[in-house]
Protein backbone atom coordinates (compact mmCIF):
# COMPACT_ATOMS: atom_id res chain seq x y z
CA UNK A 1 0.00 0.00 0.00
CA UNK A 2 1.26 3.59 -0.67
CA UNK A 3 2.53 5.70 2.50
CA UNK A 4 -0.09 8.53 2.81
CA UNK A 5 1.67 11.31 5.00
CA UNK A 6 2.78 14.58 5.32
CA UNK A 7 6.08 13.75 3.25
CA UNK A 8 3.33 12.29 0.45
CA UNK A 9 4.98 14.05 -3.29
CA UNK A 10 1.60 14.65 -4.24
CA UNK A 11 0.69 16.71 -0.89
CA UNK A 12 3.97 19.04 -1.36
CA UNK A 13 3.52 19.54 -4.75
CA UNK A 14 -0.34 20.74 -3.92
CA UNK A 15 0.73 22.67 -0.68
CA UNK A 16 3.55 24.72 -2.95
CA UNK A 17 1.15 24.94 -5.69
CA UNK A 18 -0.95 27.24 -2.71
CA UNK A 19 1.76 28.79 -1.79
CA UNK A 20 3.50 30.15 -4.62
CA UNK A 21 0.68 29.67 -7.79
CA UNK A 22 -2.37 30.72 -5.42
CA UNK A 23 -0.45 33.21 -3.21
CA UNK A 24 -1.62 31.89 0.25
CA UNK A 25 -0.42 32.24 3.37
CA UNK A 26 1.30 30.07 5.52
CA UNK A 27 -1.00 29.19 8.01
CA UNK A 28 -3.53 28.52 5.68
CA UNK A 29 -1.31 26.35 3.23
CA UNK A 30 -1.03 24.55 7.24
CA UNK A 31 -4.83 24.28 7.45
CA UNK A 32 -5.22 22.59 4.13
CA UNK A 33 -2.37 20.64 5.49
CA UNK A 34 -3.87 19.66 8.62
CA UNK A 35 -6.92 18.21 6.49
CA UNK A 36 -5.91 16.23 4.40
CA UNK A 37 -3.84 14.79 6.62
CA UNK A 38 -6.32 13.81 8.90
CA UNK A 39 -7.95 12.09 6.11
CA UNK A 40 -4.71 10.23 4.98
CA UNK A 41 -4.74 9.17 8.91
CA UNK A 42 -8.21 7.73 7.80
CA UNK A 43 -8.07 6.07 4.49
CA UNK A 44 -5.04 3.95 6.55
CA UNK A 45 -7.14 2.68 9.32
CA UNK A 46 -9.56 1.41 6.35
CA UNK A 47 -6.69 0.35 3.99
CA UNK A 48 -7.61 2.62 1.36
CA UNK A 49 -5.30 4.64 -1.11
CA UNK A 50 -6.57 8.16 -2.06
CA UNK A 51 -5.65 7.49 -5.54
CA UNK A 52 -8.39 4.91 -6.44
CA UNK A 53 -11.63 6.28 -4.13
CA UNK A 54 -14.77 6.38 -4.95
CA UNK A 55 -17.89 8.68 -3.57
CA UNK A 56 -18.64 6.29 -1.31
CA UNK A 57 -15.80 6.34 0.47
CA UNK A 58 -15.57 10.24 0.87
CA UNK A 59 -19.38 9.84 1.87
CA UNK A 60 -18.42 7.36 4.72
CA UNK A 61 -15.42 10.01 5.42
CA UNK A 62 -18.12 12.59 6.26
CA UNK A 63 -20.28 9.94 8.30
CA UNK A 64 -16.87 9.26 10.42
CA UNK A 65 -16.82 13.24 11.36
CA UNK A 66 -19.94 13.56 12.09
CA UNK A 67 -19.22 10.64 14.83
CA UNK A 68 -16.97 12.85 16.04
CA UNK A 69 -19.16 15.19 16.76
CA UNK A 70 -17.49 17.68 14.60
CA UNK A 71 -19.52 20.87 13.33
CA UNK A 72 -20.65 20.62 9.90
CA UNK A 73 -18.68 23.88 9.05
CA UNK A 74 -15.50 22.19 10.53
CA UNK A 75 -16.39 19.27 8.17
CA UNK A 76 -17.32 21.10 5.42
CA UNK A 77 -13.69 23.24 5.67
CA UNK A 78 -12.25 19.64 5.35
CA UNK A 79 -14.21 18.28 2.42
CA UNK A 80 -12.91 21.51 0.49
CA UNK A 81 -9.46 21.26 1.71
CA UNK A 82 -9.88 17.62 0.24
CA UNK A 83 -11.60 18.31 -2.58
CA UNK A 84 -9.12 21.13 -3.87
CA UNK A 85 -6.27 18.51 -3.22
CA UNK A 86 -8.34 16.06 -5.87
CA UNK A 87 -8.83 19.14 -8.07
CA UNK A 88 -5.13 19.57 -8.25
CA UNK A 89 -4.59 15.91 -8.46
CA UNK A 90 -6.99 15.80 -11.66
CA UNK A 91 -5.02 19.07 -13.32
CA UNK A 92 -1.83 17.13 -13.22
CA UNK A 93 -3.02 13.72 -14.53
CA UNK A 94 -2.51 11.96 -11.61
CA UNK A 95 -5.79 10.68 -11.85
CA UNK A 96 -8.62 10.90 -13.86
CA UNK A 97 -11.85 11.80 -12.31
CA UNK A 98 -12.26 13.46 -8.48
CA UNK A 99 -14.39 11.04 -6.27
CA UNK A 100 -15.48 14.55 -4.24
CA UNK A 101 -17.34 15.69 -7.97
CA UNK A 102 -21.01 15.12 -6.38
CA UNK A 103 -20.67 14.60 -3.08
CA UNK A 104 -22.90 16.91 -1.30
CA UNK A 105 -21.53 19.09 1.63
CA UNK A 106 -23.57 19.04 4.71
CA UNK A 107 -25.81 22.25 5.27
CA UNK A 108 -23.73 24.69 7.71
CA UNK A 109 -25.34 26.30 10.61
CA UNK A 110 -25.53 29.92 9.85
CA UNK A 111 -23.88 31.55 12.99
CA UNK A 112 -24.12 35.24 12.91
CA UNK A 113 -20.93 37.69 14.34
CA UNK A 114 -20.98 39.15 17.14
CA UNK A 115 -21.47 42.98 16.78
CA UNK A 116 -21.92 45.98 18.61
CA UNK A 117 -24.53 49.07 18.62
CA UNK A 118 -23.02 52.40 17.46
CA UNK A 119 -23.79 53.26 21.02
CA UNK A 120 -21.13 50.33 22.28
CA UNK A 121 -18.32 51.84 19.81
CA UNK A 122 -18.88 55.34 21.24
CA UNK A 123 -18.22 54.11 24.69
CA UNK A 124 -15.20 51.87 23.91
CA UNK A 125 -13.73 54.99 21.73
CA UNK A 126 -14.39 57.46 24.16
CA UNK A 127 -12.57 55.35 27.13
CA UNK A 128 -8.76 55.97 26.64
CA UNK A 129 -7.69 58.87 28.67
CA UNK A 130 -5.29 60.57 25.94
CA UNK A 131 -3.83 62.43 28.50
CA UNK A 132 -2.24 59.00 29.17
CA UNK A 133 0.80 57.84 27.14
CA UNK A 134 -0.46 54.44 26.72
CA UNK A 135 -4.09 54.66 26.44
CA UNK A 136 -3.52 57.44 23.66
CA UNK A 137 -1.91 55.04 21.77
CA UNK A 138 -4.79 52.40 22.88
CA UNK A 139 -7.08 55.03 21.44
CA UNK A 140 -5.63 55.84 17.72
CA UNK A 141 -5.30 51.64 17.24
CA UNK A 142 -9.20 51.40 18.05
CA UNK A 143 -10.20 54.23 15.86
CA UNK A 144 -8.37 53.25 12.97
CA UNK A 145 -9.83 49.68 13.64
CA UNK A 146 -12.97 50.75 13.60
CA UNK A 147 -12.50 53.24 10.71
CA UNK A 148 -10.96 50.82 7.95
CA UNK A 149 -12.61 47.56 8.88
CA UNK A 150 -8.61 46.13 9.17
CA UNK A 151 -8.06 43.03 11.10
CA UNK A 152 -6.26 43.14 14.40
CA UNK A 153 -3.03 41.25 13.04
CA UNK A 154 -3.12 43.73 10.11
CA UNK A 155 -3.12 46.36 12.38
CA UNK A 156 -0.57 45.75 14.59
CA UNK A 157 1.74 45.01 10.70
CA UNK A 158 1.17 48.83 9.90
CA UNK A 159 3.97 50.28 8.98
CA UNK A 160 4.81 54.42 8.53
CA UNK A 161 5.09 54.24 4.86
CA UNK A 162 1.24 52.34 4.80
CA UNK A 163 -0.53 55.58 5.97
CA UNK A 164 -0.83 58.82 3.57
CA UNK A 165 -2.19 61.07 5.78
CA UNK A 166 -2.73 63.74 3.58
CA UNK A 167 -5.33 61.31 1.62
CA UNK A 168 -6.14 59.56 4.54
CA UNK A 169 -5.89 55.78 2.79
CA UNK A 170 -4.17 53.34 4.32
CA UNK A 171 -2.63 50.76 2.51
CA UNK A 172 -3.54 47.32 3.90
CA UNK A 173 -2.46 43.67 3.35
CA UNK A 174 -4.55 41.25 4.38
CA UNK A 175 -4.56 37.12 3.50
CA UNK A 176 -2.28 35.53 1.12
CA UNK A 177 -0.75 39.14 1.03
CA UNK A 178 -3.32 41.00 -0.94
CA UNK A 179 -3.07 43.88 -0.74
CA UNK A 180 -5.84 46.95 -0.36
CA UNK A 181 -6.63 50.75 -0.24
CA UNK A 182 -8.69 51.49 2.29
CA UNK A 183 -10.04 55.37 3.24
CA UNK A 184 -10.86 56.51 6.64
CA UNK A 185 -11.80 59.61 8.35
CA UNK A 186 -10.77 62.67 10.16
CA UNK A 187 -11.41 61.50 13.16
CA UNK A 188 -9.41 58.96 13.20
CA UNK A 189 -6.95 60.78 11.51
CA UNK A 190 -6.72 63.00 14.32
CA UNK A 191 -6.04 60.62 16.72
CA UNK A 192 -2.94 59.03 14.94
CA UNK A 193 -1.21 62.51 14.32
CA UNK A 194 -2.15 62.67 18.27
CA UNK A 195 -0.84 59.15 18.63
CA UNK A 196 2.36 59.84 16.51
CA UNK A 197 3.38 62.94 17.75
CA UNK A 198 4.58 61.22 21.01
CA UNK A 199 5.43 58.18 19.84
CA UNK A 200 9.25 57.76 20.74
CA UNK A 201 11.83 57.25 18.18
CA UNK A 202 12.36 53.55 17.48
CA UNK A 203 14.17 51.44 14.95
CA UNK A 204 10.90 49.30 14.64
CA UNK A 205 9.16 50.56 11.36
CA UNK A 206 5.23 49.58 12.61
CA UNK A 207 3.29 52.72 13.57
CA UNK A 208 2.63 51.19 16.73
CA UNK A 209 4.68 50.22 19.29
CA UNK A 210 4.28 48.29 22.51
CA UNK A 211 5.38 49.86 26.02
CA UNK A 212 9.02 48.53 24.81
CA UNK A 213 9.35 50.37 22.06
CA UNK A 214 8.95 47.37 19.77
CA UNK A 215 6.52 46.28 17.39
CA UNK A 216 2.33 45.86 19.01
CA UNK A 217 1.74 42.26 18.76
CA UNK A 218 -2.39 41.52 18.21
CA UNK A 219 -2.50 39.55 21.92
CA UNK A 220 -1.03 42.65 23.89
CA UNK A 221 -3.80 45.12 21.92
CA UNK A 222 -6.59 42.75 22.16
CA UNK A 223 -5.54 42.86 26.23
CA UNK A 224 -5.40 46.36 26.43
CA UNK A 225 -9.07 46.41 24.24
CA UNK A 226 -10.65 44.49 27.18
CA UNK A 227 -9.51 47.32 29.79
CA UNK A 228 -11.21 49.56 27.68
CA UNK A 229 -14.37 46.96 27.34
CA UNK A 230 -14.87 46.51 31.64
CA UNK A 231 -14.53 49.81 32.57
CA UNK A 232 -17.36 50.76 30.06
CA UNK A 233 -19.12 47.09 31.33
CA UNK A 234 -19.75 46.24 27.92
CA UNK A 235 -20.39 42.56 26.87
CA UNK A 236 -17.53 40.24 27.35
CA UNK A 237 -18.51 37.91 24.48
CA UNK A 238 -16.66 40.67 22.30
CA UNK A 239 -13.89 39.19 20.58
CA UNK A 240 -10.76 40.87 18.30
CA UNK A 241 -13.13 40.33 15.32
CA UNK A 242 -15.80 42.36 16.52
CA UNK A 243 -14.71 46.11 15.62
CA UNK A 244 -14.61 44.62 12.18
CA UNK A 245 -18.25 43.25 12.28
CA UNK A 246 -19.60 46.41 13.57
CA UNK A 247 -17.51 48.52 11.04
CA UNK A 248 -19.34 46.19 8.26
CA UNK A 249 -23.02 46.26 9.74
CA UNK A 250 -22.59 49.91 10.53
CA UNK A 251 -22.22 50.60 6.68
CA UNK A 252 -24.78 48.80 5.81
CA UNK A 253 -26.98 49.81 8.44
CA UNK A 254 -26.68 53.63 6.76
CA UNK A 255 -27.04 52.53 3.34
CA UNK A 256 -23.41 51.02 2.27
CA UNK A 257 -23.62 48.70 -0.59
CA UNK A 258 -22.50 45.28 -0.40
CA UNK A 259 -19.51 45.61 -2.74
CA UNK A 260 -18.27 48.30 -1.38
CA UNK A 261 -18.59 46.60 1.80
CA UNK A 262 -16.76 43.61 0.45
CA UNK A 263 -14.15 45.46 -1.36
CA UNK A 264 -13.16 47.32 1.85
CA UNK A 265 -12.91 44.28 4.32
CA UNK A 266 -10.95 42.11 1.62
CA UNK A 267 -12.93 39.44 0.77
CA UNK A 268 -12.66 37.70 -1.95
CA UNK A 269 -15.84 36.02 -2.29
CA UNK A 270 -19.30 38.39 -2.07
CA UNK A 271 -20.41 35.59 -0.30
CA UNK A 272 -18.49 36.15 2.99
CA UNK A 273 -19.80 39.73 3.05
CA UNK A 274 -23.24 38.68 2.80
CA UNK A 275 -23.66 37.16 6.53
CA UNK A 276 -23.64 40.76 7.62
CA UNK A 277 -26.62 41.54 5.73
CA UNK A 278 -28.68 39.24 7.76
CA UNK A 279 -27.03 41.48 11.02
CA UNK A 280 -28.20 44.13 9.40
CA UNK A 281 -31.90 42.86 8.88
CA UNK A 282 -31.59 41.96 12.21
CA UNK A 283 -31.29 45.57 13.72
CA UNK A 284 -34.23 46.61 11.70
CA UNK A 285 -36.40 44.10 12.92
CA UNK A 286 -35.21 44.67 16.50
CA UNK A 287 -35.89 48.61 15.85
CA UNK A 288 -39.32 47.76 14.29
CA UNK A 289 -40.32 45.74 17.38
CA UNK A 290 -39.19 48.34 19.92
CA UNK A 291 -40.61 51.34 18.43
CA UNK A 292 -43.74 50.31 15.89
CA UNK A 293 -46.75 50.91 18.10
CA UNK A 294 -48.06 47.23 16.95
CA UNK A 295 -44.31 45.67 16.70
Amino acid sequence: MQITNKEDSNLRSFLNYLLVDKGLSKNTAKAYEADILSFFRWLINKDLEYKNLQEEHINQFISFLFQKKMKSSSVNRKISSIKSFYIFLVKRNFIKNSPLNDVVTPKQEKYLPESMSEDEVDKLLNSPNVANKIENRDKAMIEMLYATGMRISELVNLKMTDVDMNRCVVKVFGKGSKERLVPFGETALDSLKEYLSEREQSSSKEIFLSNRGKKMTRVAFWQRVKIYLIRENLKNSISPHTLRHAFATHLLNRGADLRSVQLLLGHSDLSTTQIYTHIAKQRLSDVLKKHHPRG
